[in-house]
């Protein structure tokens, strides 16, 4: 069973490396899907696999690295993709 997730990163997310912890930490979890920066600040993402490993992730983009200020995370169904890898995109 696969979950996929459409994420929002909101607070301090630019700037401070957020999208390379969070392709290590999704590569780590065996996540797939891609994650961005957006023109208003935020971090968005998609995440697809296991639903405990999803979930992992998710939790982890709560607080991100050390330097990032994260505020809110919001997160929404989304249809899978059959993604196999995760990339870091610009």
């Amino acid at each position: 069973m696969t979950k996929s997730l459409d994420v929002s990163v909101h607070g301090w997310v630019q700037g401070v490396a957020f999208r390379y912890y969070t392709g290590r930490e999704a590569r780590r979890l065996d996540v797939s899907g891609w994650v961005r920066n957006e023109p208003d600040g935020s971090v968005a993402a998609h995440f697809e696999g296991r639903p405990a490993d999803v979930d992992a992730l998710v939790d982890w983009c709560r607080t991100g690295p050390s330097s990032a200020r994260v505020e809110r995370v919001e997160t929404r169904e989304a249809a899978a993709t059959g993604a196999t890898s995760f990339e870091v995109r610009s």
